[in-house]
């Protein structure tokens, strides 16, 4: 007798066999189709979200985008359904596994298997960016593979549909972390092709190099180094990649999207190119072995037939001395050839290096700055006494300084509390300067080289305030009363509650009581502050 239990589990024509995965919306089964006995993969919309009209939409829109998309390397639609409880659409099986386990089987891959799958991944992208997709979550986990090899984009859960109305609202961060652009994370700037094509960058450091290009223990902090930190070169990890390839890796990781390559056909083109020209630098080494005596066998060869015919003469004259010899002459014009050429290598390298990175600190915009700090870095490694290095030194502090306060941004921007001493202190002169009382904040900023030690991790915050207190005392000139400026505050809170804009009059009077609440000095005012608004609520 069959039991209920032991019956095949049906969601309509599919008979569903053992699960293959599990995502954000939905499970993926193993399945029959039951008019031909075609297998296939089925995914079944979660039914604990059956009742969510979003996810519902999501996943109706999911099938609505990969019936737009038929390609090689996207993974086949084969149709969509639902009954009572849950909706369902169908899919093409594949036998290969994800690149994801790909990745934790070989640790990383070779640079060759790493153009071919990057070329696939391109033209998956290109058919879908013309159809008006971008993916958002392109990630190894969402790369399928056959076992002959081929590679197939999936999972367009989270995809956009740039020719239809979006779902997910603007400013929020959809996408898996470890792979997600900067436009994506901040949800400042627009989406766009270029998005996916960084997700791309990731995907291919991934596989040159083993791991992703920023790593951290929390989700802040990870966020936080895709907006601000430059990411690490290929070549850093993997010498054995090729240096255009590389190259090419650190474009796509671009924090500023309009230097990120145009599309992916034009990653595409840049891939072909590669592969091309490491095909022609084989060969130009292997011509210079295979293709007869090159110009140093030649000089050898002859060599060896001077010093056989030297032999065959007899020596009668007595040798001459050692300083007179043809070798020790050759030994002391080489040394003396060496070290001038090094003197000169030296100068050249050094100004090579400063002028490198003279060109991005020239530049207006902070963040091109962060493009000079390899530079920086080589040159005081390598001239730490040398004409430029003080300068190369206010180079960098001012670079440390620049990331130090786009860290404090980027904490306050996530809501995370100060995590030093030092960053406390900065963000409580912050407050001050904000509500506009400057004394208070310059105070603060001079206070602080007394109260935090001078280690390298606090002298970028300490330069910073340093740098804050010396703009506030030229514009202040003279100092203030700060009682009159909080007095003048009370005032203006007043008159702008009189002239009916309660609202900004409340804003004055909480900022009074936030700012200055902790000072007993105040108190009066801050009480005052406090009765306003309880009057006023």
């Amino acid at each position: 007798m069959t039991t209920e239990s032991s019956r095949p589990r049906k969601i309509g024509p599919f008979v569903l066999d053992r699960e293959l995965g599990v995502g954000g919306m939905g499970i993926v089964y193993l399945a029959t189709y039951e008019k031909n006995g075609m297998k296939c993969a089925v995914k079944v919309l979660a039914p604990d979200l059956t009742s969510n009209d979003s996810v519902n939409q999501r996943f109706v829109r999911e099938t609505e985008i990969l019936k737009k998309l038929r390609h090689p390397h996207i993974i086949r639609y084969y149709g969509a359904g639902s009954n009572r409880t849950q909706r369902f659409y169908a899919m093409e099986l594949l036998d290969g596994g994800s690149l994801d386990q790909v990745l934790k089987q070989e640790g990383r891959l070779s640079w060759e298997q790493t153009i071919s799958y990057s070329l696939q991944i391109a033209k998956a992208l290109e058919h879908a960016h013309a159809a008006g997709i971008i993916h958002r979550d392109l990630k190894p986990a969402n790369l399928l593979l056959t076992k002959d090899g081929t590679l197939k984009l999936s999972d367009f859960g989270i995809a956009r549909d740039t020719q239809a109305t979006a779902l997910t609202q603007a400013g929020k961060t959809v996408g898996t972390m470890a792979y997600m652009a900067p436009e994506q994370i901040s949800g400042k700037e627009q989406i766009t092709r270029r998005t996916d094509l960084y997700s791309l960058g990731c995907v291919m450091f991934e596989m040159l190099t083993g791991r992703v290009p920023f790593q951290s223990e929390t989700q802040a902090e990870l966020l936080f180094k895709h907006l601000e930190e430059p990411a690490p070169l290929v070549r850093d990890f993997n010498q054995s990649v090729p240096l255009w390839l590389s190259q090419l890796v650190d474009e796509l990781l671009a924090k500023d999207p309009n230097q990120r390559p145009f599309d992916a056909l034009a990653v595409q083109v840049r891939l072909e190119e590669i592969q091309k020209k490491v095909k022609e630098q084989e060969t130009k080494l292997l011509g210079a072995t295979e293709g007869g005596a090159s110009a140093l066998t030649q000089l050898y060869d002859e060599k060896a037939a001077k010093k056989k015919k030297k032999k065959k003469k007899k020596k009668d004259d007595p040798p001459p001395p050692f300083y007179e010899r043809a070798w020790f002459l050759s030994l002391v014009l080489v040394i003396i050839v060496g070290s001038v050429t090094m003197l000169i290598m030296n100068s050249r390298s050094e100004e090579t290096l400063y002028a490198r990175a003279e060109k991005h600190m020239a530049e207006a915009d902070p963040s091109s700055w962060l493009e000079a700090e390899s530079h920086i870095k080589k040159l005081l490694d390598l001239y730490p006494d040398g004409e430029r290095a003080e300068q190369a030194q206010l180079w960098l502090d001012q670079i440390e300084m620049y990331r130090a306060e786009r860290r404090i941004e980027t904490m306050l921007r996530l809501g995370r509390d100060p995590q030093t001493e030092g960053e406390r202190l900065y963000v409580e002169a912050q407050q001050y300067e904000r509500f506009g009382d400057r004394l208070a904040a310059l105070e603060k900023y001079q206070a602080m080289p007394t109260l935090i030690e001078s280690t390298p991790e606090n002298r970028p915050l300490l330069n910073l305030a340093q740098s804050q207190a010396e703009r506030i005392r030229a514009s202040i000139g003279e100092e203030t009363d700060r009682t009159a400026f909080i007095q003048q505050q009370l005032q203006l809170a007043d008159e702008l509650y009189e002239e009916g804009k309660t609202l900004l009059a409340r804003e004055k009077w909480q900022a009074i009581v936030q700012v200055y609440g902790s000072n007993t000095e105040f108190t009066v005012y801050t009480t005052q502050a406090r009765e306003r608004l309880s009057e006023t609520r």
